[in-house]
Parts: structure tokens; sequence; C-alpha cells
């Protein structure tokens, strides 16, 4: 895969990028943004070689589409007429189930490989961008069954060569799992951050008495809006349905603590001290 098509180069894209840069020094990557500010600022970074158009993917041998889901939604089926029939498609949102389905009866659906590599920072843009962001993560990969057997061996390689590890789900399953596990831990962060600035009135005070816990914790609040309002807006019911289960164990907990029952609330953070276990080995 000699000319690769980036759409969208920061973060995830940009990394992607340096990484299969790295691994394949003789491939060319052309970038594709809306801001032209932003390809200039890739290609100062060297994270493309040139830039491009959507109209340039005709050329490719691999389009990466790494923006809002929102965005990708209405790209994708564009991305899949303008290709030729050898080329592969991947996208990288944070949802699968809309993305499948608008494509799911396109004349070229065997081209397009649905993924969502786990893995990422609070930061955006191509300054975000970082080598070895995905080595030891996991890339979920939806629908393969849907992708020609040939691109997916292409796929594979990539993924291989940079690092990451691969699990399979359908994207029901993919969307309701990364509810719990990464959109919730989003919204704590961001309501947590609001709680403390809406109460908080001193930016001095914060900046003074915020400790590493309170930093680690609030570190997702620096997320892009622009990319998690979509994720959120996709991903709604199960969403909700997370949303109502830690908002009663909020209120489970604060009601232990009207009780003055600290045995209780000892137990329960014992009891969930278990994740620790689970997620040994993550950084």
């Amino acid at each position: 895969m000699k000319n690769i098509y980036i759409i969208g180069v920061g973060l995830i894209g940009g990394s992607l990028a340096i990484d299969i840069k790295k691994n394949d020094p003789n491939v060319v990557i052309h970038g594709i943004s809306r801001k032209e500010t932003t390809l200039n600022e890739a290609l100062a970074l060297n994270l493309i070689d040139k830039k491009a158009t959507l109209d340039d993917v005709d050329k490719a041998d691999l389009v990466i589409i790494s923006i809002p889901v929102d965005a990708t939604v209405k790209l994708l089926p564009t991305v899949l007429d303008k290709i030729q029939d050898s080329a592969l498609v991947i996208d990288a949102g944070s949802t699968k189930s809309e993305i499948c389905k608008v494509v799911e009866n396109h004349p070229k659906r065997r081209n397009f490989l649905a993924m969502h590599p786990i893995a990422g920072t609070e930061y955006s843009g191509p300054s975000a961008a970082i080598s070895g962001l995905f080595v030891g993560k996991t890339n979920i990969i939806c629908e393969v069954e849907k992708t020609t057997f040939k691109l997916q061996e292409k796929a594979l390689k990539i993924f291989e060569k940079i690092g990451m590890r691969i699990r399979y789900m359908n994207p029901e399953a993919h969307d309701k799992h990364i509810a719990y596990v990464s959109h919730l831990s989003h919204i704590s962060s961001f309501m947590l951050g609001k709680t403390v600035i809406d109460k908080e009135k001193n930016e001095r005070d914060i900046f003074d008495m915020a400790g590493s816990g309170f930093a680690s914790t609030v570190r997702l609040a620096k997320s892009s809006p622009e990319m998690w309002t979509p994720i959120f807006k996709q991903n709604k019911e199960n969403v909700i349905e997370t949303l109502e289960e830690y908002i009663n164990n909020l209120t489970q907990f604060k009601e232990l603590m009207k009780q003055d029952d600290f045995e209780a609330i000892f137990n329960e953070m014992k009891n969930t001290n278990h994740i620790k276990d689970i997620l040994n080995g993550i950084a």
C-alpha cells in the first residue's frame, strides 16, 4: 500500500501516520482536512508528505478516516464512491453501529473495515500525534466478515506492525461495552470538572489545592467537545443506561454517608478494589 490518504490528521490519524511511515518509509502519506491550517501544521510536523483533497482518493491504496463520528457517517459513503476497486477504507470512530449501518448496502461495502483503536490522550490536533501510541493497545474490528479477505489481510499486517492487539466484536456489542469503559469515564470527568468550577470560584484555590488524584480524574475533561458530543449522540441509549447505573451508585453512596454507615462504605470500596486486578498492566 503505497498511497495512503488520511482524512483527519489529528491525534489518532497523525499517530497512525507516524507509525505506518516508520514501519514502511516508502509509503506516501497524503493528508486531507477541512482546515488548511491543519494540513500546514501536519506538513510542518512531518506527519504527512503531501496535502490532498477528497477528489484525490481515487488514487488511494488505503484511506483512513479519523474525524468526528457524525462527520464519518456523512463522508464514508462518498469516500467509498470515489475509491478504486482495490482500495481499502478504514475508520477509527469510537462508535460503530451507525457507521456500519450507513454503508451496509453500499456496492463497495467489501472495501470497508470498521475499527476502533482503544488508544488516545486528552489532547487533539496534529501536535497531539505521537509515535508508539498503539503499541499493546486493543483494536476492535467490527463486521470483519463483510470486508474482502485480501483487504482484511493487508489491514491486519499494518495493525500488527504498529503493535496493536486485535479483538472482533459486532457493532452493537461494541457500542454497549464502550459506553461503560470509555464514554461514562469521559462524562464523569467533564461533570467533575464542572462541579469544581461551579463551586470553587477562585481558580488559584483549584490550582493550589488540586492533587494528582484530582488531576488524573479530570484529565479527560480536557478532551475535545467537538469529538465527544457526536459520540454521545450516536450512542445515546447506551450512554443513558450507563449513567442511570452510575447515578444509582452515587445516590447509594450518599445515603450511606447520611446514615453514618462507614462500614458499608468501606466494604463498597474494598470490593471495588478488584478493578486493579482486572486492569493490571494497563498504562
